[in-house]
């Protein structure tokens, strides 16, 4: 499969002026046609680094597409910098010239003397007619390389990508369409370094893929399959999600669009319980969270003063179920001193459980860790609640 590499250029990138969506769209693009992404690089507009940029990635990729430094400006480098990578002179093409005059007549406008600059392109490119813009773009073939130079400007260089290079690439590289397909399974109440150790040798698979991407309280497990159709992607996954399930059991809690607060609710709503839920120190935050998915048999409230100790909290909790009225009821406390601390009680008809947690990670990331730690405790307890249930009533 060919090898690409994408390269945005614009000082406005680097400086977080604008954010680049351009490399996003191309790789989820391309990557259903077969092709393998192995870098994104964004560079500003500077000719020298581009150039040098450019001259790397042909050792390396069979596809090189840049995006931006096409328009008539003296700081729209673009076309230089590929002249400079391919050892080419730029030559002006009077069709070209024609293309822009015409797009801006059709605006009712007419060009600078500097709109001429977008006219040249390096010897021997491929002029790519650009159907909604004025920036000309073309491909410069390098042996069996490609170097595709795209607008900047979104809404064009998506037209551009359908209507020219997508079938160009098809021609070059024979390619044929496929299917990637992402699993992702979701884990709770154990860390990345502790999943990774389980299932390391499963992250070696080239088809499908496995990977990790950890969140405050949660990792997910993506497992990527390629293949000509979603059915054989699916497939190809299957056996992986199995053993991914074996070796990880109940810290699995929920697949793709799954969350905590909708498996929660899923329970909640199939044995007709009532849900209550008193936080500290979160804003309401876990409250509109489990509201969201849950907007009946919920009541929510949040404490005004911090629990003196775990032991309080417990009685606290204990009475709020009695004062709600509550099936079930979950209490979280999220205390931030020195150190950031968690308190998490859980309390039914008939028993309580509750535990204390301590955060390492950033500060700012505690309240989403506490939620997802809190709710993943109740989705724990719920299921034995429905356990303990089927055996009081057997």
């Amino acid at each position: 499969m060919p090898i690409l590499e994408i390269i945005t250029i614009g000082t406005e990138l680097l400086l977080g002026e604008i954010q680049d969506t351009n490399s996003t769209y191309i790789a989820r693009t391309l990557r259903d046609y077969g092709i393998d992404i192995y870098r994104i690089t964004t560079i500003g507009d500077n000719p020298g680094r581009i150039s040098a940029t450019i001259k790397e990635a042909l050792s390396r990729a069979d596809i090189i597409i840049t995006t931006g430094g096409l328009g008539p400006t003296v700081d729209d480098p673009t076309r230089q910098a590929i002249a400079d990578a391919a050892d080419r002179e730029l030559v002006f093409l009077q069709t070209l010239w024609e293309q822009i005059l015409k797009r801006f007549t059709a605006y009712g406008s007419k060009p600078t003397e500097n709109n001429r600059r977008q006219a040249y392109i390096p010897q021997d490119a491929i002029p790519i007619h650009n159907p909604v813009g004025t920036a000309p773009c073309f491909i410069v073939e390098i042996g069996n390389a490609c170097i595709v130079s795209l607008p900047g400007v979104p809404s064009e260089m998506k037209i551009v990508l359908h209507e020219s290079i997508i079938p160009y690439l098809q021609r070059k590289f024979d390619l044929k369409s496929q299917i990637i397909k992402a699993t992702v399974l979701h884990a709770a109440s154990i860390g990345e370094s502790s999943i990774d150790e389980i299932i390391g040798d499963l992250e070696q698979y080239a088809n499908p893929t496995v990977g990790l991407l950890a969140h405050p309280g949660q990792v997910d497990i993506r497992v990527t399959a390629k293949a000509s159709s979603e059915t054989e992607a699916l497939e190809l996954s299957k056996p992986v999600v199995g053993e991914l399930h074996n070796r990880l059991g109940d810290h699995i809690y929920g697949q793709d669009k799954e969350t905590l607060e909708s498996v929660v609710s899923e329970q909640i709503n199939k044995h007709h319980l009532k849900l209550g839920l008193v936080e500290y120190g979160l804003e309401g935050t876990l409250i509109d969270r489990v509201l969201s998915a849950l907007p009946e048999h919920f009541q929510g409230e949040i404490l005004a003063e911090e629990p003196a100790d775990l032991r309080s909290f417990e009685e606290e909790i204990k009475s709020k179920c009695n004062e709600m009225a509550c099936d079930v009821i979950l209490g979280t406390a999220l205390i931030v001193n020195e150190t950031v601390t968690l308190h998490y009680v859980y309390q039914d008809r008939q028993s309580q459980e509750s535990t204390t947690q301590t955060y390492g990670g950033p500060q700012d990331h505690a309240p989403l860790w506490a939620q997802n730690t809190g709710l993943d405790f109740l989705r724990r307890r719920l299921f034995s609640y429905r356990e303990n249930k089927k055996t009081g009533e057997s």
